[in-house]
């Protein structure tokens, strides 16, 4: 956020100085009295201004500078120009210094020179207090750098705010960065459950087995989950198993794996009832985790795989959508693409997996997209279809 303390104020002295030098005609002496003593402040905003003011004194142009260009010649718009990129490159790195990245952010964001700030933060270290808001604004919300935003937004302020901060935010062109905070919000959430564990065991006389997983200890001490017990914020949980769906293969997985185990031993009342595919909930989760990270494959798929017709005779096509997706992470293209034709022709609507149009292109199954378009009575997409077919044969 903008600082909103007031900006430092000049000396009520200076201004006398000021109109002295104009009205000896020494206005360019004036303007650099006035730039070292706002330098001097670091009253920043007013500095920048008062660098284009000395620009157009010494250019001999109106002296405004919120003044249009169309005040002076073209010939001198260039020189101009490189003022403006100059001054702002200058109060930038001086906002950046007094941690100020919302306002540095302003200035490199109308210079078109955001890489300042994502080096920034790649070589930073967390802000200090004073700063953290200015900080996770521009990280995070700005996207110059959403993993080092929300690292810093769940280590000050905690899990509960970093799900919903991260619920909330498009990672739509920031995939790599939303893998991070997923990885970040699934090793957070495993090491606060097993400490928490750990202390309800020790509490009974009993210590961690060793090298042991939370389900391993949960299954070899079911007395920890008795009487509905549970040790962390259950829709933290919920939340953060949902997330990690979304895992590409990594070391996480198999954490997150373990947070489904445990949401599996919670008692009924925390056992939310789910549309299909995930009907039971925490199961469902973790059969679908352990798939895409290669675990007992095959049965996974089958598990998938018969949620289907039960649920299209609902007309639920979730199922489908989930299985479909599934397939693609798996590599398994053109079963996906079939699997798509068959449940999801007629689906011209935002989906859990990639469109049956875009199977089809990217299998150049062009006979397959040219009869889903017929039936849509999509002639674009048909025509498109049935040339891409001939350029191909």
């Amino acid at each position: 956020m903008d600082n909103l303390e007031q900006p430092p104020q000049i000396p009520p002295e200076l201004f006398g100085q000021l109109e002295a030098l104009v009205t000896k005609h020494e206005p360019l002496e004036a303007v650099n009295q006035l730039c070292q003593s706002l330098e001097s402040l670091g009253d920043w905003d007013s500095y920048f201004y008062a660098l284009l003011l000395k620009k157009r004194v010494e250019m001999g142009i109106s002296p405004f500078p919120t003044g249009s260009q169309e005040d002076f010649p073209q010939s001198l718009h260039d020189e101009y120009e490189q003022t403006i990129r100059q001054a702002g490159q200058k109060v930038a790195q001086e906002f950046i210094k007094a941690g100020n990245l919302h306002r540095a952010y302003t200035y490199l964001n109308m210079l078109g020179e955001l890489k300042t700030l994502t080096e920034h933060f790649e070589n930073a270290p967390p802000p200090d207090e004073a700063n953290i808001q200015s900080y996770i604004e521009v990280a995070l919300y700005r996207n110059i750098h959403p993993f080092k935003g929300f690292s810093v937004l769940l280590d000050r302020y905690g899990i509960c705010n970093a799900v919903t901060a991260f619920s909330s935010h498009d990672f739509a062109s920031h995939n790599s960065a939303k893998q991070e905070c997923i990885k970040l919000l699934v090793r957070s959430l495993h090491q606060q459950l097993k400490e928490r564990l750990t202390n309800d065991l020790e509490s009974r006389g009993f210590s961690w087995p060793e090298g042991a997983t939370i389900a391993q200890t949960i299954q070899k001490h079911p007395e920890l989950m008795d009487e509905g017990a549970y040790h962390v914020d259950t829709s933290h949980l919920s939340n953060i198993c949902s997330f990690a769906l979304e895992l590409d293969p990594c070391p996480e997985q198999l954490l997150a794996i373990d947070l489904c185990a445990y949401g599996e031993k919670l008692g009924p009342g925390f056992q939310t009832e789910n549309d299909p595919p995930f009907e039971n909930m925490y199961r469902d989760y973790g059969i679908l985790i352990r798939t895409l990270a290669g675990i007992d494959v095959e049965n996974g798929v089958t598990h998938f795989r018969n949620k289907i017709e039960p649920a299209m005779a609902e007309g639920n096509t979730l199922p489908a959508e989930v299985y479909v997706n599934l397939l693609t992470k798996l590599n398994r293209t053109q079963e996906a693409c079939e699997v798509a034709k068959k449940y999801l022709a007629m689906e011209n609507r935002q989906m859990a997996c990639p469109s049956v149009y875009e199977l089809c292109r990217n299998n150049r199954d062009f006979a397959g997209l040219a009869e889903v378009a017929l039936a849509r009575g999509d002639g674009v997409n048909y025509l498109a279809a049935l040339i891409a077919a001939r350029s191909s044969s």
